[in-house]
């Protein structure tokens, strides 16, 4: 009778820790996917896409602006060495390889051009090789910007909606709980709370997506709006400069 005993005792907890095993292995995020629904599934998937695609465009925008602070540092440095500017034209225009480099040839490309087609003597000359230049310049930065931004509107799409998509899933998940329930005719935690925790760990992954996303696009923003008021600022001294030298013939 005691052998008994001991037997069916030894059998319950196997039972136990296996059930245990389980429980543990369902409460991993693999295990959560997978006892998901299709929808759910869904969702999940096209978070943690948006989210490797967010954190690609953060990492490369963040090298890309840390190299185009470098180079233009360096050409900055260059250009208000004395260099003529004739002479760092040659040099540059065959291999531009920043923004700022690439503003100042379209503004020499165009004042060589101007220059080569009047003279200086003419009444508005000047005004006319200002606005030319100035207008090369602020297309040549407006190609630099729209490169700039490029994956930008994503990371504030992201930022924004990334929650709200988690909670679509939860909610589907909580419906789904319903059903459960319905089919059941049980609303204890048992029944719904392995459907409930599927769905919760949406919004999670959402929150998890949303916060990077926001937090990045705020920081690159402003690094993106620096840079582009150093290209400005840049255009402005340069058109100056030519203007006077354009006198100066």
């Amino acid at each position: 009778m005691e052998t008994s005993q001991v037997s069916d005792v030894v059998m319950s907890q196997n039972v136990v820790v296996s059930g245990n095993t389980a429980s543990v292995a369902s409460d991993s995020v693999f295990g959560y996917f997978w006892n998901a629904g299709l929808l759910i599934k869904l969702v999940m998937l096209a978070l943690l896409f948006s989210s490797v695609w967010s954190w690609t465009v953060i990492i490369t925008k963040y090298l890309k602006l840390k190299k185009l602070k470098a180079d233009s540092d360096y050409f900055e440095e260059t250009f208000w060495s004395g260099t003529p500017l004739e002479s760092l034209y040659k040099d540059v225009k065959g291999a531009i390889f920043d923004p700022m480099s690439n503003v100042f040839c379209s503004a020499m490309a165009e004042w060589e051009n101007f220059t080569s087609n009047h003279k200086k003597d003419e009444l508005t000359a000047t005004k006319m090789l200002e606005r030319r230049v100035d207008r090369a310049m602020q297309i040549a930065i407006r190609r630099e910007v729209d490169d700039l931004e490029k994956g930008m509107a994503f990371l504030s799409s992201l930022g924004t909606n990334g929650v709200i998509i988690g909670l679509f899933g939860t909610v589907i998940g909580i419906f789904n709980g319903f059903k459960v329930i319905a089919l059941q005719q049980s609303a204890n935690l048992a029944t719904v709370g392995p459907v409930i925790s599927e769905a919760l760990v949406t919004t999670a992954m959402g929150i998890f997506v949303a916060i990077p996303a926001a937090l990045a696009y705020n920081q690159l923003s402003d690094s993106i709006g620096k840079y582009v008021s150093r290209l400005e600022t840049f255009a402005e001294e340069f058109g100056a400069i030519i203007s006077r030298q354009f006198d100066e013939q």
